[in-house]
């Protein structure tokens, strides 16, 4: 890697998009590589390491603040871990609200779809359910 790594070679390294990779630079999560002579791009290990950073981090649900606030969390490695616990448990709490969200979404399409098949679209439940305007008219 003397040469340094081209966005496609970073792109593919790290299983990440070569637009998203110069989103992430254009939003300040990922610094600006130099430039060769030819004005490509070129990649170095430090930015292959934080831009693996910033994809298992979205891979895992954080937010691009969150990101940005373990990154910068990450650049000081002496200090206490209390900060990133602390990012990654309101994380979870909104993990654990999403999945009782969705256990109820489950719980309410499997009930619509119980009982009776066949029939009129008048008759359907699902669609009742998803119209209770039409109830009031």
């Amino acid at each position: 890697m003397s040469q340094g790594l081209s966005i496609g070679a970073l792109a593919k390294a790290t299983g990440t998009k070569a637009e998203t990779i110069r989103w992430y630079e254009r939003e300040g999560l990922l610094p600006a590589p130099p430039r060769t002579a030819g004005n490509y791009r070129a990649y170095g290990l430090a930015q292959l390491v934080r831009l693996s950073f910033i994809r298992r981090a979205r891979d895992l649900g954080f937010s691009l603040d969150q990101v940005r606030a373990l990154l910068d969390l990450a650049a000081h490695p002496d200090h206490a871990c209390d900060a990133v616990h602390g990012i990654a448990r309101a994380h979870l709490e909104e993990v654990e609200r999403k999945i009782a969200d969705l256990t109820a979404l489950r719980a309410e399409l499997a009930n619509l779809l119980c009982g009776r098949e066949g029939g009129t679209i008048a008759e359907c439940r699902i669609v009742e359910a998803l119209s209770p305007v039409m109830e009031k008219i």
